[in-house]
């Protein structure tokens, strides 16, 4: 049985894994995917990640950015799906950059984690992410950012066949459209993760005692 969210979000053993939250992706005016952008906007998706990071920070609890990238040259990367191709500018998303980075309010600090990737559309594949996480002795990971269509799908997936449990903040992630999300919380997150709000997550931070 999966133990209850009291026990799942114990600090000590928790960390927040943010999906994907950069510029070149989210940016409204110049991001790729406009109507993700525009999704995140709407529901006011970044301001409820920060409050998770916010008090992740206060527990000392690991937040972990994942982010994607390609060089310039878009050598070591390959565009063998049509959104790999979608995101074709290298330029845009090169180590460094402006579009590589965070969206503003998102930025990371000294003390967390950034585990980047060069191929590939999820986050445990070919990164040091599950070491990282062992190491520090995480058991449950809270997942957050973009998108539910393929990136914070293949987190959850993969963060379960890795033996981590999940708990999945509603509010925290987006994706488009709305009802296909819907139908993924419904029929599939229900099945791999323990569903979960913004106010449910800080309010058991803050609330245990380290």
């Amino acid at each position: 049985m999966v133990p209850p969210l009291s026990d799942l979000l114990e600090p000590i053993h928790s960390a927040l894994l943010v999906m994907e939250c950069q510029r070149a992706i989210l940016d409204p005016a110049g991001g790729r995917f406009r109507q993700l952008a525009d999704a995140v906007a709407q529901n006011g998706t970044v301001g409820k990640i920060r409050r998770l990071i916010d008090a992740a920070r206060k527990k000392r609890i690991p937040v972990v950015y994942l982010t994607a990238s390609r060089r310039s040259d878009r050598a070591g990367s390959s565009a063998n799906c049509p959104l790999l191709a979608a995101a074709d500018d290298g330029e845009a998303m090169s180590p460094g950059s402006e579009g590589h980075a965070m969206v503003p309010g998102l930025e990371p600090t000294a003390n967390d984690f950034v585990v980047n990737r060069m191929h590939g559309v999820s986050p445990f594949h070919g990164t040091e992410l599950d070491s990282l996480l062992r190491n520090l002795g995480v058991r449950t990971v809270v997942a957050a950012g973009v998108s539910v269509n393929v990136g914070i799908l293949g987190l959850v997936v993969e963060a379960v066949n890795c033996g981590y449990y999940v708990v999945l903040p509603r509010d925290a992630v987006a994706g488009v459209p709305e009802s296909y999300v819907e139908q993924v919380f419904k029929f599939t997150f229900r099945w791999l993760a323990t569903i979960s709000t913004v106010d449910e997550v800080v309010e058991h931070w803050l609330q245990i005692r380290p």
